[in-house]
């Protein structure tokens, strides 16, 4: 291939995270509740294959050209029956790369508290929903436990090939595990991670690379 032929097919390219399998977006939903700004949540029914009973925010496996933010409306709909028109998007937040390769989206919107009293979730889906003022994960630290991420690499390996007979010494990693307690709902996981990292203050943490 010439320079010009690499030049063509990669024009226009929008850079992705690589290998990442499925795409997923939820809607971290503020609302607006007796003059305080709270979350909301939503308990998955206990009747689903996949994580029964756990607290999340409305949210899915996005759709063929949908972008985060339709599909964070649409599950949102799906699931609480609240219509895009009652949600107003306020900011992409930071995406999540999951060590099985899927990728999530969460997208930061206000839903109209109207639409949050009058809301018909849907009893195949959601067990219950309940707010949390969005200060309370500003305020109170949450339990944090650690899991190793190990490679397990076959003992048919070629080291011999790649100029290391007697074995690599391969980088493992971590994956952290928040866990909020608020009135008998446990918030743990990923949605924990995504609060803890978005509410917390955004500071030396948050600041872009290369801005340091």
């Amino acid at each position: 291939m010439t320079i010009s032929e690499f030049e063509q097919e990669f024009m226009g390219h929008v850079p992705e995270i690589m290998g990442a399998k499925a795409h997923y977006a939820v809607l971290v939903p503020l609302v607006e509740w007796r003059g305080e700004v709270h979350v909301l949540f939503e308990v998955r029914a206990d009747t689903l294959e996949r994580q029964p009973g756990e607290v999340c925010f409305p949210g899915g496996h996005m759709e063929p050209g949908e972008s985060p933010t339709e599909c964070a409306f649409r599950e949102t709909w799906e699931e609480l029956g609240i219509p895009a028109s009652a949600i107003r998007p306020i900011a992409r937040l930071d995406d999540v790369y999951m060590p099985r390769g899927d990728l999530m989206h969460p997208v930061m919107a206000q839903v109209e508290t109207g639409a949050v009293v009058h809301m018909t979730a849907s009893a195949d889906e959601v067990k219950e929903t309940f707010l949390v003022p969005a200060d309370f994960f500003r305020r109170e630290e949450p339990l944090v436990y650690t899991y190793p991420l190990e490679p397990k690499v076959g003992e048919d390996f070629p080291y011999a090939l790649i100029g290391f007979p007697q074995g690599y010494r391969w980088r493992g990693g971590k994956v952290e595990v928040p866990i909020w307690t608020y009135k008998g709902h446990v918030i743990w996981g990923l949605t924990a991670r995504i609060l803890r990292w978005n509410f917390k203050d955004r500071g030396e943490a948050h600041r872009p690379y290369g801005a340091r």
